[in-house]
């Protein structure tokens, strides 16, 4: 078995002189579910389509199953399953053609295209361009999933889809990654990637600017406490709060603190004062998010 199915050494990417990626180092070893986060124009499509080899970086390397990435890497790719973020179809051939068509580049039928569509109620009759966008976005799951891959590179792979068939793309992956499969995820839908990964990398402007599991992310995030007091909530007891980022009067009795820090120095100086109730509130993901981005708009990058 690799010792890693994904690893990045410095790896770098220009468009001329705009930046695509910078300096990406980070790996992904086997049977790991991987959370890749970041906004648009953060870098993540530009770091996926360089483990493909779609684009040639600048500099530093990309391995795949411990082999460097090249052009020349057609066997490798049979052990893919990828789901691009803007999926491109051949719109005058049917579903079925395109199943077919990848099928013959791969070397034979994928084994789980039947369960696939009947699971997805995907119709590969029709053409296309008679589909809609979330018929578009099945296509191209069975297609990524149908031959049974080592790793699975899925952006954005519940785009257009409803809520239904959203639980049954995830009950699909997650039952591939229990019989050992790797996955990567890139996605902007951060309760679907708390649910999943394991661990998940956050790239800003082209650089990872963090790299946890997803239980050591959130312990070390933000918590909210939400407290009742049996007396009046005065000055003193506001400002007597250490390790907070703010703190606010709910009503007369009550206050509301967020807790950056020294969560066990601030529930004692709370609790130096009667308490009717209290509620602690652990950071969701994306609320972790919002605290390395904050307010960042108009990046540059793909």
């Amino acid at each position: 078995m690799s010792e890693t199915v994904i690893r990045c050494e410095g790896l770098t990417k220009y468009y001329g002189k705009s930046r695509g990626i910078e300096d990406l180092t980070f790996e992904v070893r086997p049977g790991q579910v991987y959370g890749f986060l970041g906004p648009n124009g953060a870098g993540k499509t530009t770091t996926i389509r360089c483990l493909l080899s779609m684009l040639r970086p600048t500099g530093g390397k990309a391995y795949l199953f411990d082999q460097e990435v090249g052009v020349d890497g057609q066997e490798l790719r049979r052990r893919i399953g990828y789901v691009a973020g803007d999926v491109s179809l051949f719109e005058k051939q049917t579903g079925q053609w395109m199943i077919d068509y990848i099928s013959g580049l791969r070397g034979g039928p994928g084994s789980s295209t039947r369960e696939l569509c009947e699971r997805l109620q995907f119709d590969p009759r029709r053409k296309v361009k008679e589909l809609s966008k979330g018929n578009k976005q099945k296509l191209a799951l069975v297609i990524a999933l149908m031959h049974d891959p080592d790793l699975l590179i899925l952006d954005e792979p519940t785009s257009g889809l409803d809520p239904l068939n959203q639980q049954v793309v995830f009950d699909i992956i997650e039952e591939r990654t229990t019989a050992g499969a790797t996955l990567f995820l890139s996605s902007h839908i951060l309760s679907e990637v708390e649910r999943v990964c394991e661990r998940v990398a956050i790239i800003r402007a082209g650089t990872v600017v963090a790299e946890e599991s997803v239980e050591t992310l959130l312990t070390r995030a933000l918590r909210t406490v939400v407290v009742t007091f049996t007396e009046p909530v005065t000055d003193a007891m506001i400002q007597g709060i250490p390790g907070t980022t703010s703190v606010e009067r709910v009503g007369e009795y009550g206050l509301t603190a967020t807790i950056a820090s020294d969560i066990d120095g601030a529930v004692r100086a709370i609790m130096q004062k009667p308490i009717k109730d209290i509620q602690i509130e652990h950071a969701t993901l994306e609320a972790v998010f919002l605290q390395y981005y904050g307010h960042i708009e108009g990046e540059v990058g793909q």
